[in-house]
């Protein structure tokens, strides 16, 4: 079931002690994979930047993605999923001033939460090398502006200092960034199991964690519940509906190539009906019956 945004923030305020799951957010990155992630069961769902950037540009995770083109895709997303949407809004494309903007846009097109990191600008993937910040007090004005520009949603700070400066200069970044305001922390890049255990322990209890899985990243990958057992609430899974959709595409178009026809990786494959149905095309249909010219009566008259 979804979560209403309303209770989205008392849903990662929970505390250990209640045992409830974190929440667990495939990434997505179009209207299709949005709307297959609720139908799977999903209470919420994470707009990926990287993911948005490997499949609409065929480019890595570098900054090349424009706060217009992410709003773009999720207004598409919103449209199509009631569920709540966490949105990989980079560094906000700029200053504090460009950090509100981005805020109010990307809220008015649907966002339920923005996470917000301190790259400097065009920032790249949390799990390559060659990155730079900018420094706490800028991040800390950052997220003073985004607190201070959004309606409802909530603020996810994001540091990668672990790379950059190091594991106790990050923890003392999200201390600021805590303090600034953000309603979700969120230490890039723990190298070690111990590390994320260290993280929550220092924060779990005061500020809902959340955690991101790569799979070949700089972290080793932890299932949900071993992560909520940790202190995490949120835990994101940001590429991995790419990867597998890229390691499927690569089967089938050198399938399709080698024999010159689908017939081979049709049991690997929704046929026209199946796909129709999953999208809704037979609903859709039928309400758009009610507008048919057919009809529709003239004003004043009655359907005996």
């Amino acid at each position: 079931m979804a979560i209403n945004l309303s209770h989205l923030g008392a849903r990662l305020r929970q505390d250990g002690q209640a045992k409830s799951p974190p929440l667990l957010c495939p990434g997505v990155y179009d209207a299709l994979s949005a709307a297959m992630a609720e139908q799977a069961g999903f209470e919420a769902v994470y707009l990926s930047g990287a993911s948005i950037a490997y499949t609409s540009l065929g480019s890595p995770d570098i900054g090349l993605v424009s706060m217009t083109e992410v709003a773009t895709v999720l207004g598409q997303i919103r449209e199509r999923v009631t569920l709540p949407i966490l949105v990989d809004a980079d560094t906000g494309f700029g200053n504090a001033l460009n950090v509100q903007r981005t805020v109010r846009v990307l809220e008015r097109a649907g966002a339920s939460a923005l996470q917000l990191e301190d790259q400097t600008f065009p920032k790249r993937c949390g799990h390559l090398q060659g990155k730079s910040l900018v420094s706490a007090a800028e991040m800390v004005g950052k997220i003073h502006a985004a607190v201070d520009a959004r309606d409802q949603a909530l603020i996810i700070a994001r540091t990668d200092a672990i790379a950059v400066e190091g594991f106790e200069p990050a923890l003392e970044r999200g201390e600021r960034y805590l303090e600034a305001g953000a309603d979700v922390l969120f230490i890039e890049a723990p190298q070690t199991a111990e590390q994320l255990a260290e993280v929550a322990t220092r924060f779990g209890a005061r500020v809902p964690l959340l955690a991101n899985m790569v799979e070949g990243g700089r972290t080793p990958l932890a299932s949900a519940p071993v992560l909520g057992e940790m202190g995490y609430r949120i835990v994101i899974f940001p590429g991995g509906t790419v990867r597998a959709l890229a390691h499927a595409l690569r089967s089938y178009f050198a399938s399709l190539h080698s024999v010159g026809t689908t017939e081979p990786f049709r049991d690997r494959m929704l046929d026209f009906d199946s796909l129709n149905a999953l999208i809704g095309t037979p609903e859709i249909l039928r309400r758009g019956q009610a507008y048919d010219p057919a009809n529709i009566l003239p004003p004043n008259t009655q359907k005996d």
